[in-house]
């Protein structure tokens, strides 16, 4: 089946497009999640530029709930050995697939752009490890990066969350599970998270095949992700489902114009206003899912970085101050 693509698509997410089609590789439904993993793995890499320095990129290894979890670790160029603001990054891919190397690039720039120290955990995927394992590692992530501030030089007063698509999904509950401990997230910086497992929203209907994401592989991901039906309306699972929004951390939200994620992009953003929650909402009318993480091809990629990075300082000043080593 052939789909008419809109006229309104930037060039760069076109051709992006057209890379994907010429490829012709089965969609991720097909096959196992192992299967989709390694597709992955060799995909990303033409879609990404070359490296940016940082400061400096070390790994840890700490215990986490379902066994040891990895931490990477990048310094920003130019930070500061002691009390940086930082930022835990958590990856998109479905609770399924992605992984810290996928992810690097937008760490890199995050860790260079604020000024400030970036953690990514290597979260357990699902289907080996459902709902809520993802959760519990990110919040162990956390927990390690508020306890060891000091070890880490960072200050765990200035500690906010990120994430894309699923990893937008994550940053979200955590924020909204950590309302009245003693230090929560500042700031929640999503790129076009997941917010309703439902999948009822109109985006899924006009974007549903031929963008990159389609709705199909959204329905496998949540399904691997889930235990059953009964989580879909979970707030955990579905964070736009939540009651109330009220106490969460000042957020900035990317939605991609093509995307069947948009809607509900737009639906948390309107919630979180609703609540009173301070939110920067950031269109980019003419991309499609995944756009912050082709930096190859994409300008806007860098582009909506770096609005995040203005909505992180406008929300906490310090971001972005670097210090002489």
């Amino acid at each position: 089946m052939t789909t008419l693509l809109s006229p309104l698509l930037d060039p760069e997410a076109r051709h992006v497009l057209d890379l994907d089609r010429q490829a012709a590789a089965p969609p991720f439904e097909a096959g196992t999640p192992e299967e989709a993993r390694r597709a992955y793995e060799q995909g990303f890499p033409a879609l990404q530029g070359e490296r940016e320095p940082v400061g400096s990129l070390t790994e840890r290894t700490i215990t986490g709930p379902g066994g040891p979890l990895t931490l990477r670790i990048y310094r920003g160029q130019g930070v500061s050995g002691a009390a940086a603001p930082a930022l835990l990054y958590l990856h998109g891919g479905g609770w399924v697939i992605g992984n810290l190397e996928s992810h690097d690039e937008i760490c890199r720039w995050l860790a260079n752009m604020a000024a400030c120290i970036v953690v990514s955990p290597d979260y357990r995927l699902a289907p080996e490890h459902k709902f809520p394992a993802a959760i519990e590692d990110c919040r162990a992530a956390l927990s390690f990066m508020q306890d060891s501030a000091g070890d880490l030089g960072i200050d765990a007063e200035r500690i906010a969350v990120a994430g894309d698509s699923a990893g937008g999904n994550l940053a979200t509950v955590l924020c909204l599970l950590a309302r009245g401990d003693k230090n929560p997230p500042t700031a929640q910086l999503l790129f076009y998270p997941n917010t309703d497992a439902s999948q009822a929203a109109d985006s899924y209907r006009r974007f549903a095949d031929g963008y990159g994401l389609t709705a199909a592989t959204m329905a496998w991901f949540r399904d691997h992700y889930i235990r059953d039906a009964r989580d879909i309306g979970d707030w955990s699972v579905s964070p736009l489902k939540a009651a109330s929004l009220a106490g969460a951390a000042p957020a900035f939200v990317a939605i991609a114009g093509h995307d069947i994620l948009a809607d509900e992009g737009e639906a948390y953003a309107k919630r979180l206003e609703d609540d009173k929650v301070p939110v920067v909402l950031r269109r980019w009318p003419g991309q499609i899912h995944g756009f912050v993480s082709m930096g190859r091809h994409s300008p806007a990629a860098r582009q909506a970085v770096g609005a995040a990075v203005a909505a992180w300082r406008g929300f906490d000043p310090v971001v972005g101050n670097a210090q002489a080593d």
